[in-house]
């Protein structure tokens, strides 16, 4: 019984390369440029824009790892459950799907090669490396990531600390060599300190990490009995890696914001994270700024496509069995090849109503693991709440839709409605108070069965 007690703690070392091994898989490209484009867009207002982007870019991955520690969950499906087997299944699906398919890795190549290779590659000849490039980053992807076992060694050890080098490099040359620290406002324009943080929070969708928490769960706790010898890894170790892993990417955050912010002083708003990045880096390193973007770039999309798409054949692997983890693997591979090379333009343009959707669902289900000390996984809540939650972001998955989508009066018809009658549409947050009318609405009824069964007892 002591060995087992021994056996269930994580060494400092062990802790170390797990926390690297979470962070790499959370941080891509869009990690990279998305906090860089709100820094340009909030200007003086970056701070209170930092704060909202840090509440839904790392407080709500990191209460998705908790979520699965408290519920002793071992994926996404098992947190979902208790709202039924075939909702369940349906949102693995649709969260893996987004990540590993649709939007984040075929993103994740395309902006590997927009801001890596492009640049080099003449007009002309664009279509053909796209096709080429994304082939062999995707070839690399199963390589690393075919034995399970070896995304400890491949991501945690090597190319993360890799990465986190060159990116720490950067913030030196222009926070304390440039001095350019001590330029950056930390006073918002009067008026403005709460617009800037409601679109942090909205412009923290992009990262997809909420439902890449939920998905990742699996790969760290796969990653964790590699060490543990444990079927379920100690939900407090779990809490351990994810706190210290997302803990330094806030930092990161916060620095990228920031630079974006003072990018204003020697050049304009850009109309993408990306090329305002490369401005960034040509301003502060110059003629090797050039190179060190592509090795950013490459090292953050490449550790983040194992794991999406890792966590994909993991998590679908198990639930079908007869095909299995490596089947999975290839054929998401594959499908991701193909979407990425309809281009950066077309992948962006159609993640919006996708997020706007999945999003609100998973910080319901989020919350409702976090209260599982109080209402365990009780179907009640459970059901209740998500089925209110599913009406709001039906209605941001359409006010969200492409302008060659939304063009349609049915579309538009439905948008003016919600603006009058839905409270926090115009904001984005309209799900906020469907979410917390369906607990106290799960509440009364959990209540009033009680009090049934006591009057029939």
């Amino acid at each position: 019984m002591k060995q087992e007690t021994k056996n269930a703690r994580l060494t400092w070392k062990q802790h170390l390369v797990l926390a690297s091994l979470l962070f790499g898989l959370f941080f891509g490209a869009g990690n990279l440029i998305f906090p860089i484009h709100l820094g340009q867009i909030a200007g003086p207002n970056w701070f209170p824009a930092a704060i909202g982007f840090l509440l839904s870019a790392i407080l709500l991955p990191l209460f998705s790892i908790f979520a699965l520690s408290l519920t002793k969950s071992s994926s996404m499906y098992e947190l979902v459950l208790p709202v039924g087997r075939i909702f369940s299944l349906l949102f693995l699906m649709a969260a893996h799907g987004s990540m590993g398919l649709l939007i984040g890795s075929p993103r994740l190549a395309t902006v590997t090669f927009t801001m890596g290779v492009q640049p080099f590659v003449p007009k002309t000849w664009l279509p053909i490396a796209l096709f080429l490039f994304s082939g062999c980053f995707f070839a690399l992807i199963i390589a690393l990531a075919y034995r399970q076992t070896s995304i400890i060694k491949s991501v945690g050890q090597i190319l993360n600390p890799l990465f986190v080098t060159l990116l720490i490099l950067l913030f030196f040359v222009a926070f304390i060599i440039n001095g350019d620290l001590t330029k950056l406002p930390l006073v918002s324009q009067p008026g403005q300190g709460t617009p800037s943080l409601i679109s942090g929070f909205l412009e923290g969708y992009n990262t997809m990490d909420a439902l890449a928490g939920l998905g990742f769960g699996v790969t760290i706790i796969a990653a964790m009995r590699v060490y543990l010898k444990q079927k379920q890894p100690p939900a407090l170790e779990v809490v351990k890696v994810g706190m210290s892993a997302m803990g330094f990417e806030a930092l990161i955050y916060v620095s990228l914001i920031a630079l974006g912010a003072l990018s204003l002083s020697y050049g304009k708003v850009s109309p993408d994270g990306g090329t305002a990045f490369t401005q960034i880096m040509q301003h502060y390193t110059g003629f090797l700024g050039a190179a060190l973007l592509a090795a950013l770039t490459f090292l953050a999309c490449l550790t983040t496509a194992v794991g999406v798409l890792t966590s994909f054949a993991q998590d679908l692997g198990n639930r079908f069995p007869n095909i299995g983890y490596h089947k999975f693997l290839l054929g998401a591979n594959l499908i991701a090849f193909i979407i990425a090379n309809f281009g950066l333009e077309q992948i962006i343009a159609f993640s919006a109503p996708i997020l706007s959707l999945l999003y609100p669902i998973a910080i319901t289900v989020i919350l409702l693991g976090l209260l599982n000390r109080w209402i365990g996984q009780n179907v009640v809540f459970y059901r209740v709440t998500v089925t209110l939650v599913m009406g709001p972001a039906c209605l941001d998955f359409f006010h969200t839709l492409p302008p060659v989508l939304h063009q349609f009066k049915l579309v538009q018809s439905l948008d003016r409605w919600s603006l009058l009658h839905i409270p926090w549409f115009s904001i984005g947050l309209d799900f906020i108070p469907f979410m917390v009318g369906g607990l106290a609405l799960s509440a009364l009824i959990v209540v009033g069965q009680h009090c049934l069964a006591n009057q029939h007892n």
